[in-house]
């Protein structure tokens, strides 16, 4: 695989990711809403082995997470403020990456095998969300691992609409 590269805004800090990411994540929680500025996170997640920093410093804000109640370390640039990716104390060997700071933002694929749309209990009531992907009303597992119970839709499903 090629490697993937992305950055900040200004460019003074410039990433690169080696490998496929593990799983996709697209978060509809308040935190990621906040932090993007948006109605959900696109968040491909990758092994921290298969991420690195090509260029420039970014600094870290660590945020307490309201759903496991532990860090998330939010990486951005000083310079433009541009949040570039997360690191988790739940998941340390993860780095999950907003997707829109690659240089190609769909250069990953949104499939079923391995995404997941979370935290639907605080979508916009205008979100819709594709069929055929597990959806989960919070996290996909409870904080001590305990897997949930994911819903598929059929067809296209708006948020808003029973």
């Amino acid at each position: 695989m090629t490697a993937q590269e992305g950055g900040c805004l200004c460019g003074r800090i410039r990433y690169e990711t080696r490998a496929q990411p593990a799983r996709v994540t697209v978060c509809h929680c308040r935190f990621c809403q906040r932090a993007t500025g948006s109605a959900y996170m696109v968040e491909p997640i990758f092994d921290a082995a298969d991420f690195g920093v090509l260029s420039g410093e970014p600094k870290a804000f660590d945020q307490v997470s309201a759903g496991s109640g532990k860090i998330v370390h939010v990486h951005f640039c000083a310079d433009c403020g541009t949040k570039l990716w997360l690191s988790f104390e739940r998941f340390p060997d993860a780095v999950g990456i907003y997707a829109g700071t690659f240089d190609d933002p769909c250069w990953f694929e949104i499939e079923a095998a391995t995404a997941k749309h979370i935290f639907l209990g605080a979508a916009r009531l205008d979100t819709v969300i594709p069929a055929g992907l597990p959806t989960y009303v919070e996290h996909a597992t409870t904080n001590d691992g305990t897997p949930q119970s994911a819903t598929v839709f059929e067809t296209c499903h708006q948020m808003g609409r029973g």
